[in-house]
């Protein structure tokens, strides 16, 4: 069941009844996709965002932060972070308030990020749709590769210590007993409470928003416009530099997974190899411009660079191990 149903449902009314654009037009796709995605990422950085102002009031984050950074989890915790990114119905932009939610919670900063590169790269389409279309064995292989990329990512991002490249407004929250020192000992009534909480999530809200706006609107814009010819003609090489190549020609575009992968599998028929149509794929909805645009709010580009490095690497490898084993 997809929970954004009645979203969909209202950018349809909007569009096509109100607007009475086309449904097979361009345009009349580009407003359906702007609407439908605004609502949505706004609606899920609202409340994530206000969920994780009551969660830091009231749970030590201190010390869970300190827990998840001990050693004895041994890559679990990144681990686990990366199958919660597999099983949240997310793309990549719809994935970042809950990315920006964990940072502002003070869940170390690696953690995060495994979450972020699985959440689009190994999600639920890749679960039920790859089987039929692709066969188990891939399935299996990509699914694998993909959590290893994502749990290598985030504990390199852990290690080179890249916490001074999120933005300040992200990592400041306090604390219940902060709060309850700054107010004399006096705890704050519930009206005071749920006004501290709005304000404390809507801060963060209300910085990351016009970002939103800008990158749903460039990826509204190049909705639907996949080079499917571009790609069947340059792709279908054997050569070493189609998977690079591929992972270039997707990343301008921005889509989620299930509307790729009919195209992905169209590639496939028409003769392009796996490996190489997984990274065109992998890299639409992993590496997106409206995606880095929201991200470059969120952080500095020292640490964006670090992330599309590592991802797209991650991605190459994927591309050149499906290639070579299948």
């Amino acid at each position: 069941m997809d929970i954004f149903s009645p979203v969909r449902s209202f950018a349809d009314l909007i569009t096509y009844d109100l607007l009475n654009l086309g449904k097979d037009s361009y345009l009349g796709s580009a407003a359906n996709f702007f609407i439908y995605d605004v609502i949505k990422i706004g609606f899920l950085l609202l409340i994530i965002n206000y969920s994780m102002a009551v969660i830091r009031y009231y749970f030590p984050m201190e010390k869970v932060k300190n827990i998840l950074t001990k050693r004895r989890w041994l890559g679990l915790d990144y681990l686990f972070a990366a199958l919660l990114g597999v099983i949240t119905p997310f793309c990549s932009c719809s994935s970042i308030p809950l990315f920006i939610g964990f940072v502002g919670a003070g869940i170390p900063l690696g953690v995060t990020f495994a979450f972020l590169i699985s959440s689009p790269l190994v999600n639920e389409a890749s679960l039920y749709l790859f089987p039929a279309m692709f066969g188990i064995k891939a399935t299996l292989i990509y699914n694998i590769i993909g959590i290893a990329v994502a749990v290598t990512g985030g504990m390199i991002i852990q290690k080179l210590k890249l916490d001074k490249y999120v933005s300040r407004e992200l990592l400041k929250f306090r604390s219940r007993l902060q709060i309850l020192k700054e107010q004399g000992g006096r705890p704050l009534q519930l009206k005071e409470l749920v006004r501290y909480w709005w304000q404390d999530g809507w801060n963060i809200t209300r910085q990351v928003f016009p970002y939103v706006l800008l990158g749903v609107g460039i990826g509204a814009a190049i909705h639907g416009f996949v080079p499917a010819s571009l790609a069947e003609r340059y792709l279908s090489s054997k050569e070493w530099w189609a998977v690079p190549l591929a992972v270039l020609i997707g990343a301008p575009f921005y889509a989620n997974s299930v509307g790729v992968i009919p195209v992905m599998e169209a590639l496939v028929g028409k003769g392009v190899p796996l490996g190489t149509a997984l990274a065109f794929m992998t890299s639409i909805v992993t590496v997106s411009v409206p995606e880095l645009l929201i991200l470059r709010k969120v952080m500095k580009w020292q640490l964006l660079a670090t992330f599309l490095s590592i991802t797209i690497i991650g991605i190459v490898i994927m591309g050149y191990a499906l290639n070579a084993i299948l």
